[in-house]
């Protein structure tokens, strides 16, 4: 695989401008690593002279886009499956009619196919596994995400697992947000020539900050889809063993009913506030007025969110899974805990309750982090692996 050092390859950076196709399954007011990161590289491309439309999914498409510096292309999410599907496909070559190449950040069948015709040079962003994902919100799997890519399933399963490595399979290049994921899109049969490592940016939130409708003297926030394999439920018990603490949820998912009865059935509902799904900036005046961010979960390519809960100033605590490793520092800049290590969570949770110096310690460690990941570098050289891909 390539370090994003050398994304320029031996080819010279044309100066000329890009036009830019972006596909992605989610996009504001979706909260979620594409959601971020797709109108952010987006904005910025068009910033130094690109043209770029973005392609995505949406529950409404009444919104106000013109605020983007580029077009927007939104289709229903509700629209019976099958039918989206070929709108999707359709769309995509439509849209793609004046673009020089794909940047594709979800809905990759779609743009895979579509493609097959476009003959267009295809970039793919991997920050997952969908095949997990969808399994796993189905309940076809139980299993973790790194025993899913050693297992074999079912026809169905199997089925969704053959779908993903054809994809990636039809990439010319393809973006991973850390090391880890890299090597396991290798496993997919995917030269490691092909794959380049570009961890993901954060941006300074502002000073605004939120009002939690919570009394409690010490405030937990997390953020993400409410998804299983994000362990919230396990936080919501942890949270009981806490004095004097409330728990911030920030995100929506089809966990949402589960985790709703859960903080119910702990006597917890004056301790919980499920703030539902938020904009941006919504989401990061929230995280400024929690005093730490927890990150439960059994997966993650790399964790844009736990970027972010830094840049805003608080101290980390997360399952050592996936990329997080990469980001947070064990005792440096955060706490990392074993996944499904209840144990370990609530006493971690209670000591740093406990003690703001600690609090403190680890949210200046954080504050150096956050200077490795500032946006021009992965700007940088995100275009020079569009620009190679182009020309």
């Amino acid at each position: 695989m390539n370090q994003s050092s050398d994304t320029t390859h031996d080819k010279p950076l044309a100066t000329h401008c890009l036009r830019v196709l972006m596909v992605t399954g989610i996009f504001p007011p979706d909260i979620g690593g594409p959601a971020t990161y797709v109108p952010a590289m987006s904005s910025e491309l068009v910033k130094r002279g690109h043209k770029v439309s973005v392609l995505t999914l949406s529950d409404s498409v009444d919104h106000a886009d013109e605020s983007y510096s580029f077009p927007v292309r939104r289709i229903r999410r509700s629209i019976f499956k099958p039918w989206r599907f070929l709108l999707t496909v359709a769309a995509i070559m439509r849209e793609s009619r004046q673009a020089q190449l794909l940047y594709v950040n979800g809905l990759y069948l779609e743009a895979v196919i579509a493609n097959y015709l476009l003959r267009k040079p295809m970039v793919q962003k991997i920050v997952g596994d969908w095949a997990w994902e969808r399994s796993t919100n189905k309940a076809w799997v139980k299993d973790n995400f790194e025993e899913f890519q050693k297992s074999k399933y079912g026809p169905q399963v199997q089925l969704l697992k053959a779908l993903r490595t054809f994809c990636v399979r039809r990439a010319d290049t393809l973006i991973a947000p850390s090391n880890y994921l890299a090597r396991v899109i290798t496993t997919w049969g995917v030269s490691e020539s092909k794959i380049f490592v570009i961890y993901n940016a954060v941006e300074v939130p502002s000073s605004a900050r939120a009002t939690v409708p919570l009394t409690t003297r010490f405030k937990i926030v997390t953020v993400g889809r409410l998804v299983a394999w994000k362990q919230i439920d396990h936080l919501i018990e942890a949270l009981a063993q806490i004095e004097d603490a409330g728990l911030v949820i920030v995100g929506d998912g089809p966990e949402r009913n589960r985790l709703e009865s859960l903080a119910c059935a702990k006597n917890l509902n004056d301790r919980v506030f499920f703030a539902g799904q938020r904009s941006k900036e919504e989401t990061l005046g929230l995280m400024v007025a929690c005093d730490l961010f927890v990150l439960n979960s059994t997966y993650e390519g790399f964790p844009h969110v736990v970027l972010e809960a830094m840049c805003a100033g608080l101290p980390v605590v997360a399952t050592a899974v996936g990329g997080t490793p990469e980001l947070v520092k064990d005792g440096e800049n955060g706490i990392l805990i074993a996944p499904n290590a209840n144990g370990a969570l609530s006493k971690t949770l209670m000591k740093l309750a406990s003690s703001s110096e600690e609090r403190q310690r680890l949210a200046m460690g954080a504050e150096r982090t956050t200077q490795r990941f500032q946006g021009f570098a992965m700007i940088e050289k995100t275009e020079a692996v569009l620009r190679n891909r182009a020309y």
